[in-house]
């Protein structure tokens, strides 16, 4: 048992040190891309299925709640929480369009649309950035190494350098913390500890 322990442990730690040594550059551009986001008076739109359907929540709720600041809230919103909006869609038209629909309603293109997917190929995550782009958002996909489908189809790919679905996971939720730090102590002014 000790040994699984440690070597989930060191590869997580791989991870993140590669993480930041190849794609710090890419976490800066999503933080000053919300940043910009918010200076236009738009809001941050995020979506994805399963575990990152509940990343997407997790970073909605730090930027309207707050992360380190007691502070003011921010404009974020997760696609994934309303059982009522997902269930209709999907059971009026299908479970492809559950993001599709709900940005068609809900996006402006002052506005940024962040979607998750750890392998980059989820059809309704595609779906729903087709749908940001027609209406002018930006759009920023966190995917596994590859991108897949969502690689080309996006302003900014934040892939993480693996193809292990939970270390993407764990650094998906790590990054989404950084620029959250970063978004609160540049809008408000004040160090995030």
């Amino acid at each position: 048992m000790k040994k699984i322990i440690k070597n989930e442990i060191k590869e997580h730690i791989v991870v993140l040190n590669e993480t930041l040594s190849k794609r710090e550059k890419k976490i800066e551009e999503v933080a000053q891309s919300i940043l910009d986001c918010y200076k236009n008076k738009g809001k941050v739109i995020l979506f994805g299925n399963g575990g990152s359907a509940a990343d997407a929540q997790h970073i909605a709720a730090e930027l309207v709640g707050k992360y380190k600041l007691e502070r003011k809230s921010l404009p974020a919103l997760a696609l994934a929480t309303n059982t009522s909006t997902i269930s209709a869609l999907g059971n009026d038209y299908s479970f492809g369009v559950i993001f599709e629909r709900q940005i068609e309603g809900l996006v402006r293109k002052e506005d940024i649309v962040i979607g998750i997917s750890t392998s980059g190929n989820s059809e309704n995550v595609l779906k729903g950035f087709l749908k940001a782009k027609e209406l002018g958002a930006k759009t920023i996909a966190f995917t596994g190494k590859s991108g897949g489908k969502l690689k080309n189809k996006v302003d900014i790919l934040l892939n993480i350098p693996s193809n292990n679905t939970p270390r993407i996971q764990e650094a998906h939720i790590a990054v989404g913390h950084i620029i959250c730090g970063i978004v609160e102590s540049k809008i408000f002014k004040r160090k995030v500890i």
